[in-house]
C-alpha cells in the first residue's frame, strides 16, 4: 500500500497540479491562446520544460556537479539556437570548482554565472561572464578554468553572494547545425575543489527536493513569467510589429550575455505576405538571426531554413544582405521559412561586436513584389 504520507509522494502530486494549473492557465485565455494550435503550441512548451526541469534539475546539488544540455533540437524553450550548444550546472558560493572542456572548432565559447536560480528558479540576473578571449586555449581547443574560490589572474571566476548556476556557450558558425545529431563534443567537466564526502543515497527528502525543484522549474518558466502586453521590456525588444530596435547589450538580464547585442521584433505576415530585412553583419566574433515562436522556441531548424548566420548568408556586392522571411520559398537567397505561421518573433544576437551596429530594416512587400 503507497504510503500517503511521504514527503516524495506529495512533491510529485504537487508537481503533477502544476502541470495541470499550467495546462489550464498559460495554455489558455489568460494567456491570450483561444485556438486548438496555440493552446497546443503551449503545451508543447510544458512538455519540454518538464522534459528540461527533469534532466537538468531533479538530480541537482551544487555539491556534486555535472554538465547537462539544457535545450536540444527536439527539447526547446528560453531562446535556444540553431548555431549554439548550451549546457548548464548547479554551483554555490560557498564552494570552488575547477571546469574542463575543449572548443571543438566553435568560434565563441563563454561561461555565465546566473544568479537567484537555485532549486530550478528562473535566474534575477546574470552575475557575470568569462570567455575564451579571458581564458586559455591550447592549440587543440582545450581549455582549464577555475570558479570561485581565491582570485587568480586568469582563467577564474568570482561566485558572488546569489551565484546559483553556471551556463556555458559553443557558438560555431558553419552551414550545418551543430544541434543537429551527431553533437559536437565539447568534453565539460566539472569538479569541486573541496574535499567533500559523496552524497548520500536517495532517500524520501533528498526525491522529494528533486521533485519540488522540477516543478518550481516549470513553474518559474510560465506561470510565473510577464502575460503577453504587460510589464517592461529590455531596450533590444520591440512590441511593435516588423520593426527592430537598435541592437544594445542587454544589461545584467537573465540568460543573456554581457558581451553580446541583440534587437528582436514580432513579424506579422498575410499568407501573400513577405518581410523583407536590409542589414550588414557587424565586425564581431559571430553573428545570426533566428525565427522563434511566441515561447521564445526556435523553428524546426532541423528540417528548414530558420535562421541565418554569416557562413550561410549571401551577401550583396557592397556587403549588405536580405533577409526574406515567408510563407514559402520566393526563389530568393536569404530566405527564412515561417513553417506557414503569420506570427512569430524574429531574434538577432551579436557577440563580441566591435563598434555601432545597423539596425536592421524591414518591410512588409507582396510576394509576387520579390
Amino acid at each position: 500500500m503507497a504510503d500517503a504520507t511521504s514527503a516524495s509522494r506529495a512533491a510529485l502530486d504537487a508537481l503533477l497540479d502544476t502541470a495541470r494549473e499550467t495546462a489550464d492557465r498559460f495554455a489558455g485565455p489568460e494567456w491570450g491562446l483561444t485556438t486548438p494550435d496555440d493552446t497546443a503550441g503551449a503545451l508543447r512548451l510544458v512538455a519540454n520544460l518538464l522534459e528540461g526541469g527533469l534532466v537538468g534539475h531533479f538530480d541537482d546539488d551544487p555539491r556534486q556537479p555535472v554538465f547537462r544540455q539544457i535545450v536540444t533540437s527536439t527539447r526547446k524553450s528560453l531562446g535556444d539556437n540553431a548555431d549554439a550548444i548550451y549546457f548548464d550546472a548547479a554551483v554555490s558560493p560557498k564552494y570552488s570548482y575547477r571546469v574542463r572542456g575543449r572548443t571543438a572548432g566553435a568560434v565563441y565559447v563563454s561561461f555565465t554565472v546566473e544568479a537567484g536560480a537555485a532549486d530550478g528558479g528562473f535566474p534575477e540576473r546574470t552575475a557575470g561572464v568569462l570567455n575564451d578571449t579571458q581564458f586559455y586555449v591550447d592549440a587543440a581547443g582545450r581549455f582549464e578554468l577555475y570558479l570561485g574560490g581565491s582570485p587568480r589572474d586568469r582563467n577564474w571566476m568570482a561566485l558572488e553572494p546569489g551565484a546559483s548556476r553556471i551556463t556555458t556557450r559553443h557558438y560555431w558558425e558553419r552551414e550545418r547545425s551543430p544541434g543537429i545529431p551527431p553533437i559536437p563534443d565539447v568534453a565539460l567537466e566539472i569538479d569541486l575543489l573541496e574535499d567533500l564526502p559523496p552524497l548520500p543515497p536517495p532517500s524520501d527528502a533528498s526525491v522529494a527536493a528533486g521533485f519540488r525543484r522540477v516543478e518550481r522549474y516549470l513553474r518559474s518558466r510560465s506561470l510565473e513569467q510577464t502575460k503577453p502586453g504587460e510589464g517592461d521590456q529590455p531596450a533590444f525588444v520591440s512590441r511593435e510589429p516588423n520593426a527592430f530596435p537598435q541592437p544594445v547589450t542587454p544589461g545584467n538580464h537573465a540568460l543573456a550575455a554581457f558581451d553580446a547585442a541583440y534587437s528582436m521584433a514580432p513579424y506579422v505576415l498575410a499568407p501573400d505576405e513577405a518581410l523583407v530585412i536590409t542589414a550588414r553583419w557587424p565586425e564581431c566574433r559571430c553573428a545570426n538571426v533566428t525565427l522563434w515562436n511566441r515561447h521564445l522556441q526556435t523553428y524546426d531548424y532541423a528540417h528548414r531554413r530558420v535562421s541565418l548566420n554569416r557562413a550561410q548568408t549571401t551577401l550583396d556586392p557592397d556587403g549588405s544582405f536580405r533577409v526574406v522571411i515567408a510563407h514559402r520559398d520566393p526563389g530568393v537567397p536569404n530566405w527564412l521559412d515561417t513553417e506557414g505561421r503569420p506570427f512569430g518573433m524574429v531574434f538577432w544576437r551579436y557577440i563580441l561586436p566591435v563598434g555601432e551596429i545597423d539596425t536592421p530594416q524591414a518591410k512588409v512587400v507582396k510576394l509576387t513584389d520579390l
